[in-house]
């Protein structure tokens, strides 16, 4: 086996382990009528997941989570990716800080 076929291959092999772990898809949030719909929603524990937040509203939403150390403000009709995790299992809780009555949970299992 050439030297470039072997390196192509032990990339292949130390990049294998990186693609299991992360989460099959995103998981999409939607934010309507001040509630996130779903208000749960579950990933696995220990991959890197993608939530996409969607705000069906015509004001702005933040998405905000102390326990995940995320942030970041959705415009109306507006959508955002938020990357978290690996995590641990637990129970993480988000809200809409511009509406604090506005929450939702993410279970890592």
């Amino acid at each position: 086996m050439s030297r470039l076929a072997l390196t192509g291959f032990l990339l292949l092999v130390l990049a294998l382990p990186a693609a299991a772990q992360t989460a099959p898809g995103p998981i999409t949030i939607t934010v309507r009528d001040r509630q996130f719909v779903p208000a749960e929603v579950s990933v696995p524990a220990g991959v890197k997941a993608e939530l996409v937040i969607k705000n069906e509203q015509k004001t702005p939403a933040e998405f905000e989570s102390h326990s995940l150390k995320r942030e970041k403000v959705v415009p109306p009709g507006g959508t955002v990716s938020v990357f978290v995790g690996p995590l641990k299992p637990g129970r993480y809780e988000f809200i809409d800080d511009f509406h604090p009555a506005t929450k939702g949970v993410l279970v890592v299992q």
